[in-house]
């Protein structure tokens, strides 16, 4: 796939539970800013249980809208630097869940379906979980699925009902 100067819509979640989790997610947009492209949308914070494993903290999530220039691979490389600078701890071995100071999900890259060996849009579990839906559908309540071929909102009065 050969990627020019274009800009592309990029759609990101944000969460922590560790930490100041407000300015968590304030500095993951503040990098995100200075390292992908300009953010032209950012959600709510919605607070939630963790999914997947047991903890005390909660969560908040978020998702904001990003206009890039940037490969996808790129934007990879950005948001895996951007958790380690604000520390996130690496995944263990047997890619349990885990607490974290900050998780960066590359969701949706214009209407495109990529497949990488360590990299998959769009994200492949982002219609299971209503803390990814619950945000993104207040910022692009019409975009659409590109595999799913169903708009955010109508994916997540699914998984809800």
């Amino acid at each position: 796939m050969l990627y020019n100067n274009n800009l592309h819509d990029v759609y990101l979640a944000l969460g922590t539970n560790l930490g100041d989790k407000k300015q968590n997610i304030q500095a993951a947009i503040e990098q995100i800013e200075l390292r992908i492209g300009k953010v032209i949308a950012l959600s709510s914070l919605y607070e939630t249980k963790p999914v997947g494993f047991d903890s005390q903290n909660t969560f908040l999530n978020a998702a904001c809208h990003v206009s890039t220039k940037l490969h996808p691979l790129e934007i990879l490389e950005c948001t895996q630097v951007i958790e380690r600078e604000l520390g996130r701890k690496s995944k263990s071995v047997n890619q349990a869940y885990s607490d974290r100071t900050i998780d960066i999900d590359l969701l949706l890259f214009d209407n495109e379906i990529i497949e990488y060996p360590h990299l998959v849009i769009p994200h492949p579990h982002m219609h299971e979980r209503d803390f990814v839906l619950a945000p993104l559908a207040e910022i692009a309540p019409d975009v659409y699925h590109p595999t799913l071929k169903r708009s955010i909102s109508e994916l997540r009065n699914k998984l809800n009902n």
